[in-house]
């Protein structure tokens, strides 16, 4: 670690221990922030930086440590003793309640009031002040269940900056923003570091800790691996100190060698569900990885809903290996031999208070009949073998999927479909919120799987991986293919991002 004298400490976390069943998550952790800072905290999936984060929120309690807030040891035992001692945090879980409105979630549990009642107009004046403060623009009013995915994160932001917390720790808030939205939200955490505002930051997108942080501090397996100024480390050195090893070619483009004249395995033909979908047709070849590109808004999940057969398109067909099928729901999808791993894993593709066992089973079911029944032992063999396939680090199967970190919750994800060997692949969003070292393993897999034959389709925000792994990208654009182009025709990620803005290069 590098010991700088820090002449106004926010928060300093001394020695701190955490285990859950048994297994050794955090083992004397140190780590500080300084009034002002905004230090970027990063590691591998089950590193332990949302543990040590939790502490400090109060969500959870450290088994040995001290934790020390302006100067004095304070003992937090919950998210209120946290939220009084000024430590606010934005979770990669939300923590909304969808039936109530942006403004109610706001400020939940610390209402204005009037005469004694919940004065809900002033709720909605704050809280749209709290957006201008952002720069973006999320209606107060509307009801959280109808808002997509970026803007939940903007809600969790607004919530926790409106508790005018001295501390805020940001675990992946960028993870479902789009570009000029995270561009805003940098802007924001620029001004609260001037008003002397300490910031946590924890991410694993290396030009976002370089754009805004001052430092970083690296986990590794429950430990502190170091703490330098950015200024003083390279990427390079980031990488290799949360993976353990250099990365380079596993995020690089490969040529396959895919063959351009392939069997068509899917294709849409005039797809429309609107307002989203809009005449859009395309095809799938087997063996090959087919990117969607486009900004939010442009289309992308939409389509993959329609695909999956989660919403019915009201014109347009679509076929399987030149057969007509009849997608109008998700268990016909599967039958016809598709797989979609969703956009938001916590909501749509776990169930989060069942074991790792349970949602790896969960599609595969009949694989685990006897007769009419399930067998435990069928059911504990493939569960045990999907979990050593996928690397998923768990101490027991049977724990919740809840307590595990983002990046192993997405390897559940991806294991409990990929145990049904599907011959379409959509992936919405696969490496959004996971370490560096798991995005590799990620996408190496999909490279694997279209070198098996499958097709594959990959939506993300993120372009270096669509053009690490594409073939083939596609651009939507107010629903509609905007361009269709080959992954050689794409110079670097500026060219990508110029077509799907629909800026002549």
């Amino acid at each position: 670690m590098t010991d700088q004298a820090s002449p106004d400490p926010a928060i300093e976390m001394i020695g701190i221990k955490k285990s859950f069943d048994g297994v050794v998550v955090l083992k004397g952790v140190d780590f500080e922030v300084v009034r002002g800072e905004i230090h970027a905290l990063a590691g591998g999936n089950g590193a332990g930086k949302s543990t040590l984060m939790k502490i400090l929120q109060g969500v959870y309690t450290k088994d040995a440590g001290k934790i020390v807030i302006n100067g004095g040891e304070v003992d937090l035992t919950s998210i209120q003793a946290a939220k009084a001692a000024g430590i606010g945090m934005v979770f990669q879980e939300f923590s909304l309640v969808p039936s109530l409105t942006v403004a109610q979630n706001i400020y939940l549990s610390a209402e204005p009031m009037s005469r004694g009642l919940i004065d809900d107009r002033e709720a909605v004046r704050r809280a749209r002040q709290v957006f201008t403060d952002m720069g973006v623009e999320v209606d107060p009013r509307a009801r959280v269940s109808e808002l997509s995915t970026a803007y939940w994160q903007l809600t969790e932001i607004a919530k926790a900056l409106a508790q005018d917390a001295q501390v805020l720790i940001m675990d992946e808030p960028t993870a479902s923003l789009a570009r000029h939205e995270t561009e805003a939200l940098f802007e924001l955490i620029d001004r609260l570091k001037a008003r002397g505002i300490a910031i946590v930051y924890i991410s694993h997108r290396m030009d976002e800790v370089y754009r805004i942080a001052d430092r970083i501090t690296i986990l590794r397996d429950g430990n502190r691996l170091l703490t330098e100024r950015l200024t003083d480390i390279t990427p390079a050195q980031i990488v290799e100190g949360i993976v353990g090893k250099e990365l380079g070619a596993e995020m690089a483009y490969r040529e396959r060698g895919h063959e351009a004249a392939g069997e068509i395995l899917l294709e849409a033909r005039n797809l429309s569900a609107p307002p989203r979908v809009n005449d859009v047709s395309f095809t799938l070849q087997a063996g090959e990885i087919l990117g969607l590109a486009g900004l939010m808004g442009s289309g992308r999940t939409e389509l993959a809903r329609v695909l999956f057969g989660i919403d019915a398109p009201r014109s347009g067909e679509i076929t399987i290996r030149g057969r007509r099928v009849n997608l109008s729901s998700p268990q016909r999808a599967i039958s016809a031999g598709l797989a979609l791993i969703p956009e938001d894993r916590r909501e749509q593709g776990l169930v989060l208070d069942h074991s790792v066992r349970e949602n790896l089973l969960l599609p595969l079911l009949k694989k685990v009949q006897n007769g009419v029944l399930l067998s435990k032992d069928k059911g504990r063999r493939l569960s045990d073998d999907l979990i050593k396939q996928f690397t998923v680090k768990v101490a027991h199967p049977n724990r919740p999927v809840r307590l595990l970190s983002g990046g192993n919750q997405q390897k559940v994800v991806l294991a409990k479909w990929l145990g049904t060997d599907p011959d379409v692949l959509i992936l919405d969003e696969p490496t959004a919120g996971v370490d560096i070292g798991t995005k590799s393993e990620i996408l190496e897999m999909i490279r694997d799987l279209a070198d098996a034959g499958k097709g594959v389709i990959v939506i993300s925000s993120e372009y270096p991986e669509l053009l690490a792994v594409s073939d083939r990208l596609i651009i939507l654009r107010d629903g509609a293919v905007a361009a269709e182009m080959l992954r050689s025709d794409i110079a670097d990620e500026e060219a990508l991002q110029l077509a799907v803005q629909g800026v002549a290069a």
